[in-house]
């Protein structure tokens, strides 16, 4: 009997103290959740983006919807619909959307096509996850009025958009003129280099010296990347 006793003991003395060298050791396993499905969150509800739309911009959207429906509603698998009366472009979740973040995407998506960008470049929005829009005014850099605000815009242009164009192809970003209002969608970078040169632009910095300018930072990028 006594000996059954030692055993026991030194058995439930060896288990505790093998406990203790997994706790110490810190091997013990650790509860894994999985992700949460977009149907699963907000207590099964879906969740939902307005984008609002423009009068300027509704003949526009309605010419090129089906290129909006398509990627939205097939590939993202979001629900997309126009409201005519709010005059909002409205997207929802499904139970069947694979991630959650693709309703944020595609909102983006919408309302990059509403700031004035072609629909091959807004599309990038729904396939890489670093891109984004950057929007500001000419009087947020320097307030002017009359001539010298539409001299300061046809700077931005240059002849036939040369200026742009250079800018958008050194900086690897796409811009937006409209009226006073300029918009840039690109990698956070590339905007900052882009949005850098349109306000030397907009302070009265000639074009060539903006030039060179981008060419050496496009040089630095080119070598960091």
């Amino acid at each position: 009997m006594e000996v059954d006793r030692a055993a026991s003991a030194a058995a439930a003395g060896g288990s505790s103290s093998g406990a203790m060298a997994v706790d110490a050791a810190g091997s013990v396993e650790k509860p894994l959740f999985e992700a949460l499905k977009p149907s699963e969150m907000s207590s099964g509800r879906p969740q939902f983006r307005k984008v609002p739309v423009p009068q300027h911009r509704f003949a526009p959207l309605k010419k090129a919807w089906m290129d909006i429906y398509t990627p939205v509603y097939e590939h993202m698998k979001i629900d997309i619909r126009m409201n005519l009366k709010a005059r909002r472009v409205e997207l929802k979740t499904r139970q069947d959307t694979p991630d959650v973040s693709n309703l944020q995407k595609c909102a983006d998506f919408v309302h990059a096509f509403v700031l004035g960008f072609d629909i091959a470049d807004a599309v990038a929005l729904l396939r890489l996850d670093d891109l984004y829009v950057d929007s500001f005014e000419i009087k947020d850099v320097k307030t002017l009025r009359g001539e010298h605000l539409s001299r300061a815009i046809g700077r931005l242009s240059g002849k036939g958009g040369k200026t742009k164009y250079a800018i958008e192809n050194s900086t690897r970003t796409r811009i937006v003129i409209a009226d006073t209002k300029i918009h840039i969608l690109g990698s956070f970078v590339n905007i900052k280099v882009a949005r850098d040169s349109l306000c030397s632009l907009i302070l009265g910095s000639p074009a060539g010296k903006v030039y060179s300018k981008l060419r050496a930072v496009s040089a630095r990028l080119a070598e960091r990347y």
